[in-house]
């Protein structure tokens, strides 16, 4: 296990890998924009990380721990948070003659829009690790 460097780094660091999936899968979009029959995919991944943050944000004085009668018994809700995004056919648009129904308005507006997230999450990152270091640099310069 590295360093935890704040609460929100690794509900960053999640929220690019889910942003570079959808970027990918929007690209793939695009790229079958002429393929028959073919229905655009997207990926939703907002709920997965409201409850990892939920998880991450929540206050442990607050929370009742589940009695355990057995030590065969297990853990509770810690083992089932195994959330995964996902996949969905976005269905909206009106299919052409040969069933393809991606539209390229939608899925280049849908990439600038995930590129923007993506970025922003990018200096959000890099302004986290910064602070990080920057107390680290003062910390060895007061030894």
């Amino acid at each position: 296990m590295g360093i935890n460097i704040s609460l929100a780094h690794d509900l960053m660091e999640s929220a690019m890998d889910y942003r570079a999936a959808r970027q990918d899968m929007i690209a793939g979009n695009i790229a079958n924009a002429d393929t028959p029959y073919y229905r655009p995919r997207d990926l939703r991944f907002e709920e997965v990380l409201a409850q990892k943050s939920a998880t991450i944000f929540a206050d442990k004085s607050q929370t009742l721990t589940m009695a355990r009668t057995n030590g065969a018994h297990l853990d509770g809700t810690e083992n089932a948070s195994n959330s995964k995004p996902t996949t969905f056919f976005r269905d909206g648009h009106m299919a052409r003659n040969d069933g393809n129904s991606v539209d390229l308005d939608v899925e280049t507006t849908e990439m600038a829009k995930n590129s923007t997230m993506f970025n922003a999450l990018t200096a959000a990152l890099k302004k986290d690790s910064a602070i990080f270091k920057s107390v680290i640099d003062a910390s060895a310069k007061t030894s």
